[in-house]
C-alpha cells in the first residue's frame, strides 16, 4: 500500500468538501446563490437546500484542482475529483431533504460516504489504488465526523 497516495487522497477529500464551508465563512453570505435556485419539490422540501451554493461548488472545484496539481495529479484529475465529490455531496443533500431532515443537519455516514466514495471509486482506474481508497475513505469519515462535532454545536436540535 502507498501511504503517501492514501494521504493525498484524504487531503483532496478534505479540501473538496471543506472548502465550500470555509468559503462561506469568509464570504459572510455574499455570492451565496443556492445551487437549486430555491426550487421546492412536491414534498414541500427544497431540492437541495440553501447550504448548497454556486459559490461553494466553484470554490471546491478551484481549490481541488489547484491542490491536485501541487500533489502531482493532473489538473483534469483534480477538477474531476472535485466535481465527483460535489456530486456526492449533492446526492447526500437531496437524499436528506427527501427523508425530511433539516438543512445543514448532520447525518453521520450519509454525509460522508457519497462525497468520498464517488470520486475515489470513479477515479480508481487512474490511481489503481484499491487499498488506498479504503484508507482514504475511512480517514475522511473519521476526520469529518471529528471536525463536524467540533464546529457544529447545535446538532442536538436536529430532527
Amino acid at each position: 500500500m502507498d501511504t503517501r497516495l492514501a494521504l493525498d487522497l484524504t487531503v483532496l477529500l478534505l479540501v473538496a468538501n471543506g472548502t465550500p464551508a470555509l468559503t462561506g465563512l469568509l464570504m459572510r453570505g455574499r455570492w451565496n446563490a443556492p445551487l437549486d435556485g430555491g426550487h421546492v419539490c412536491r414534498d414541500g422540501q427544497r431540492l437541495l437546500g440553501s447550504a448548497k451554493t454556486v459559490r461553494g461548488l466553484l470554490s471546491s472545484l478551484v481549490a481541488t484542482t489547484l491542490l491536485a496539481g501541487m500533489l502531482g495529479f493532473s489538473w483534469s484529475y483534480g477538477i474531476t475529483f472535485g466535481c465527483l465529490a460535489m456530486l456526492g455531496d449533492t446526492i447526500s443533500s437531496f437524499t436528506k431533504r427527501r427523508l425530511g431532515y433539516q438543512i445543514s443537519c448532520a447525518r453521520p455516514v450519509l454525509d460522508q460516504l457519497p462525497e468520498s466514495l464517488l470520486p475515489l471509486l470513479v477515479l480508481e482506474p487512474a490511481t489503481e489504488a484499491a487499498a488506498e481508497i479504503v484508507v482514504a475513505a475511512t480517514a475522511f469519515l473519521a476526520l469529518d465526523l471529528l471536525l463536524s462535532s467540533l464546529v457544529k454545536s447545535d446538532q442536538a436540535r436536529c430532527r
